[in-house]
């Protein structure tokens, strides 16, 4: 008489009325070498025990096998959280290109849950397939959604959906608009967009964003814009200055002493002024940056400051006045 296969024991095993048997014998699951033992575990995800269907899912990511995704799928419309949340982490596991159908067809689901999840596992799945499925999720209604197809496409940093991330500049949702300038600027990262021919045109866009609704979005753009190489940039973030939101005012400052925009200098040295620490660390930082001699007699009196960080950074200006005054380069711009 031969040997029950650990799938036949599983099956038996997962066939206990007692919800606590069942649960026991995944939790005593280790291994997990015999590809059949995907058929009780997919089997397992329909339980009616809640624990034992979040077990399931925990073998089916470790197994990554294509063959669940179906039954992954339906396990993201589960009614316990839990359940949903390990079969969301599930299908970030599973490789193969024979997913791709499951997951690009599950695109179309009506719960926006089910499609970021989905988003997300055809990021990991790399698939050439799905870019065109993620670009026109960049369209979804929910918003959360639109978001998850931003941050896929940055991680997959194909120049090509530059232009409909752009789009998503002038999205209605404010963490859309953020996650989209980041998005754009990790493809100039990769020699993407801002690389292009209509790399100013995209500045411009960015620049328009310090005027966003929400001081989040300023703060992104003010970033990038300091790594963005253009010295049109510089005559925004000037004006950035002044944002009534005192973490715009700082990264404007920053994103011009990276830019040595030269031209920023007394309004730099008034900043120094500010009652918020963080603001005259910036300022120090950046006129040190700036090499702006103007600035030694400001930036001396902070070496007295209540603030350590701010002395510190006043300290390393002055330093870096005094020994690199003439040596970098002002955007002709500026």
């Amino acid at each position: 008489m031969t040997q029950p296969s650990l799938a036949q024991e599983l099956e038996s095993a997962l066939r206990d009325p007692d919800p606590g048997a069942r649960q026991l014998a995944l939790a005593q699951l280790e291994d997990l070498s015999d590809p059949e033992l995907i058929h009780p575990l997919i089997a397992a995800v329909r339980d009616e025990d809640p624990t034992v269907r979040a077990l399931a899912l925990g073998h089916l990511e470790d197994l990554g096998d294509p063959r669940a995704v179906p039954a992954i799928i339906g396990a993201l419309e589960d009614e316990e959280t839990h359940v949903r949340e390990a079969a969301a982490a599930t299908l970030r596991e599973i490789r193969g290109s024979e997913a791709a159908p499951y997951l690009i067809d599950a695109m179309r689901h009506e719960r926006p849950f089910v499609r970021t999840s989905v988003i997300v596992a055809l990021r990991e799945l790399r698939d050439p397939r799905a870019l065109a499925h993620l670009e026109g999720a960049l369209e979804d209604p929910a918003p959360e959604v639109r978001r998850e197809a931003v941050l896929s496409l940055a991680y997959l940093r194909r120049p090509e959906s530059a232009p409909a991330l752009r789009a998503r500049l002038r999205d209605p949702d404010a963490q859309v608009r953020q996650v989209a300038i980041g998005a754009l600027d990790a493809l100039h990262a990769s020699g993407g967009a801002l690389d292009a021919p209509g790399a100013p045109a995209l500045a411009e866009d960015f620049a328009a964003l310090l005027s966003d609704p929400d001081w989040r979005v300023r703060v992104e753009a003010a970033i990038v814009l300091g790594r963005s190489a253009h010295g049109l940039a510089a005559p925004h973030l000037r004006s950035a200055l002044d944002d009534s939101a005192w973490q715009v005012r700082k990264e404007s400052a920053l994103a011009l002493g990276r830019l040595r925009a030269a031209s920023a200098a007394p309004d730099l040295i008034r900043l120094l002024g500010s009652d918020l620490p963080d603001l005259r660390k910036a300022a120090a930082q950046a006129l040190g940056e700036l090499r702006a001699a103007p600035a030694e007699a400001p930036l001396h009196r902070l070496l007295g400051d209540a603030d350590v960080e701010v002395r510190k950074a006043a300290s390393r200006a002055l330093d870096a006045i005094r020994t690199g005054a003439g040596r970098h380069e002002t955007f002709a711009r500026d």
